[in-house]
C-alpha cells in the first residue's frame, strides 16, 4: 500500500502561483486572455485534483527516490571494494598456480570490463547502461567463482595465510554486496509501484519521476536473505 502523505510545500506553492497568475492575467487583458485563462484554470484544477487524491504520492516518490540513491551508492561502494581485492588475489594464486594462466587472465579481463563502466548516480536512470553494469558484474562473479574452484586443487595455496585472509575479506564483501543489492531492489520495487499506480502515476508524470531499472532476481522470495559465501569446500563454476 502507498503511504498517505501530506501535501508537499512545492505543490501548495505551485497552486498559489497559479491563482495569482490567473488573477493578474484577467485584470491586465480582460478581452484577449480568456483562452489562456481557461487553459490555466484547467491546469489549476488538475493540480487540485492530484493534491486531493491521497496526498498525491509526491512525498513517497521523493523519499523512495532518495533511498534508491543511497542504496545505489552502497552497491557501487561494495562492488568497488571487491574489485580492489582482486589484484592481490590474482597475484597470490599466481604464486602457487602459474599454469592456471587462462583462469587468471579471465578474472583480470572481467575486472577490467566491469571497471570500464562508470557507475555514476545517473546510471540508475538508464536501463541499457544499468543492464551493462549488471552483466559486467555477473561476469566478474563467474570469473571469481572459477578461480576459487581452481584454488581447491592446490593445497599449498589453500594453506597460505595471505590467501586465507583474502578469502575472508572476499566472503565479507560478497555478503555486503548481497545486502546492498537487496536494499536497492526493495527500494526500487516500492518506488516503481508508486510511479505506475494511480494517483502516483499522475504526480510522477508531472514532476518527471520515471520507472527505474532493477537487478534481476531469479527468486524474489530470497532477496531478503543474503547468501553465505563459503570457500572451504569446492565451488562449482557457473
Amino acid at each position: 500500500m502507498m503511504r498517505r502523505a501530506h501535501p508537499h510545500p512545492a505543490l501548495v506553492g505551485r497552486l498559489q502561483n497559479e491563482v495569482r497568475g490567473n488573477s493578474l492575467t484577467l485584470r491586465k487583458h480582460p478581452s484577449t486572455s480568456r483562452e489562456i485563462f481557461m487553459k490555466k484554470m484547467l491546469n489549476f484544477l488538475t493540480l487540485v485534483c492530484i493534491l486531493l487524491l491521497s496526498g498525491c504520492g509526491y512525498n513517497t516518490l521523493q523519499s523512495t527516490d532518495e533511498q534508491i540513491k543511497a542504496s545505489w551508492a552502497e552497491v557501487v561502494n561494495q562492488y568497488q571494494r571487491r574489485a580492489d581485492l582482486i589484484p592481490n588475489l590474482v597475484n597470490t594464486v599466481k604464486g602457487f598456480a602459474t599454469q592456471e594462466k587462462e583462469v587468471l587472465l579471465g578474472v583480470t579481463a572481467a575486472r577490467s570490463r566491469a571497471g570500464s563502466i562508470q557507475a555514476t548516480p545517473e546510471l540508475i536512470n538508464d536501463a541499457e547502461a544499468f543492464a551493462r553494469f549488471q552483466s559486467a558484474q555477473s561476469e566478474l562473479t563467474g570469473a571469481l567463482t572459477r578461480l576459487l574452484a581452481v584454488a581447491e586443487n592446490y593445497p599449498q595455496l589453500k594453506s597460505s595465510a595471505n590467501f586465507r585472509d583474502l578469502q575472508a575479506q572476499l566472503e565479507g564483501t560478497e555478503n555486503r554486496i548481497a545486502v546492498a543489492r537487496n536494499r536497492y531492489i526493495q527500494a526500487v520495487q516500492e518506488y516503481n509501484v508508486t510511479v505506475r499506480s494511480f494517483p502516483g502515476n499522475l504526480t510522477a508524470m508531472m514532476f518527471g519521476f520515471q520507472v527505474k531499472p532493477n537487478f534481476a532476481v531469479e527468486n524474489e522470495q530470497t532477496i531478503a536473505v543474503p547468501p553465505t559465501v563459503e570457500f572451504g569446500t569446492p565451488v562449482t563454476a557457473q
